[in-house]
């Protein structure tokens, strides 16, 4: 289960993306999540994902 919360999102994405998974789409397989669902939600909040730093900004 992810955070509704965009904020609370961006801050649980980005330190699962840190600690954990070295791409995206390993973590969206892992959490059972598509790409496009936690994109989009960042993207309500003006964040995308930058896959050269692995994390949303």
């Amino acid at each position: 289960m992810i955070p509704k919360d965009a904020g609370i999102l961006l801050g649980f994405i980005n330190m699962k993306l840190r600690d954990f998974y070295s791409d995206l789409e390993q973590l969206c397989e892992d959490l059972d999540v598509t790409q496009e669902e936690i994109t989009e939600k960042l993207a309500q909040i003006g964040c995308h994902y930058d896959r050269e730093r692995n994390q949303f900004i």
